[in-house]
């Protein structure tokens, strides 16, 4: 082979080797996978108000202690343990006995006042008549008038005597005072109670509806209030007009409403806090004094807000950001100033408009400035979602 057939060879063969290297490229690329998909939506523009959360307990709205008025022993039980009375329901009776005789005793005795008072008139009628004559000595007319006087002394004491027994044997009877459900008997038939001043403590009646809600905020966040309040900015806690949200400890969502009734007059200077309650009507009676729960309190007036779900929001360290994507199909962090969570959704104060897409699913496969492929999703509140 010549030297000249070498080099057309080198050359074929160099040639056919660069054919086969743009032929793999070319495979190659053709073989390259799309960008990867991720969900992308319009944030949700919606006009809210903040609320500022508490925890707190339910009490109810009147307790009462029942106890006896007089001394005596037990004789009957008229309610079950644990059931719904209403007020002038009876619930315990009283021996009735002792209470009937001094009844009795006191009608005899105001019927001798009486008499005695009858009889005191007449004296002193008869000598008022004589005394003008000068048959009855002056001295005696006015003991008759003593006698009259104190006969009428008597019979006002008779009748205040006759009073009392008849409320001492009305209070043998005891009375629900309250609307409400009542708690176990805590004296059985057959013992002996005590009427006042130390009176036995037969139950207790809580009323369920409405019922409180209490709870404790900090002096910070009371000033907050009290100053957005004096600005014009809020209404005034103390106006029995705020209405606030509610739910229990197994809710998600604010499932009832109260409004605030009432502020303290002082901070507790122990713990720095002031003792706040709202009123919850609860016709159900499904609330029961001594439960947990959460209260949103309005921490702002209505403005309209963006929202976007708690879960697109990422953390860069002590930044957070939300990934966006433009028209070219480009991530973009953006840095965001987050607000408070709105039934699920997290608002965001600055940072995004209500015109960026925001990826709401794929995060993981999303990287700052990578291509992608959006798929439109929405946003909507935690109550609408399946």
């Amino acid at each position: 082979m010549t030297i000249g057939s070498i080099r057309r060879f080198g050359i074929a063969a160099g040639v056919l080797a660069l054919l086969a290297s743009c032929g793999t490229e070319e495979e190659q690329q053709s073989a390259a996978p799309p960008p990867p998909e991720v969900t992308v939506a319009k944030p949700l523009v919606q006009q809210i108000v903040d609320r500022d959360e508490f925890t707190g307990r339910f009490n109810p709205a009147a307790s009462v202690d029942v106890r006896a008025r007089v001394s005596g022993y037990l004789d009957k039980i008229a309610f079950t343990d644990g059931q719904m009375v209403k007020t002038g329901d009876l619930l315990f009776v009283i021996d009735q006995r002792p209470f009937q005789n001094a009844l009795h005793e006191a009608e005899a005795d105001l019927a001798s006042a009486k008499a005695r008072q009858q009889l005191a008139v007449t004296d002193l009628e008869r000598s008022r008549a004589l005394v003008s004559s000068s048959a009855v000595a002056k001295a005696t007319f006015d003991q008759r008038l003593q006698d009259k006087q104190i006969a009428d002394a008597g019979v006002l004491a008779a009748e205040a005597a006759l009073d009392k027994a008849k409320l001492d044997l009305e209070f043998t009877e005891v009375r629900a005072p309250l609307d409400g459900r009542i708690s176990r008997r805590l004296v059985d038939i057959g013992n002996l109670v005590s009427g006042e001043p130390a009176a036995t403590v037969l139950t207790t009646i809580v009323a369920l509806d409405p019922i409180y809600f209490d709870f404790d905020m900090s002096e910070t966040e009371f000033l907050a209030y009290s100053r957005a309040a004096a600005e014009g900015r809020m209404a005034s806690q103390r106006d029995g007009k705020v209405e606030v949200a509610l739910r229990l400890p197994d809710e998600k969502e604010w499932t009832l409403t109260g409004t605030l009734d009432f502020l303290d007059n002082r901070i507790d200077p122990a713990s720095g806090t002031m003792r706040a309650r709202a009123i919850v009507q609860n016709p159900g009676l499904f609330l029961t004094p001594g439960q947990f729960g959460r209260l949103g309190l309005p921490g702002s007036e209505p403005y309209q807000a963006i929202l976007v779900p708690d879960r697109a929001v990422v953390s860069d360290q002590a930044r957070k950001l939300l990934m966006t994507v433009d028209e070219e199909g480009t991530v973009q962090a953006k840095v965001i100033r987050p607000g408070p969570l709105h039934d699920g959704l997290r608002v965001v104060r600055e940072g995004i408009t209500a015109d960026d897409d925001v990826i709401i699913d794929g995060l993981v496969r999303a990287r700052p400035g990578e291509k992608v492929t959006p798929q439109a999703g929405t946003v909507e509140l935690a109550a609408n979602e399946d």
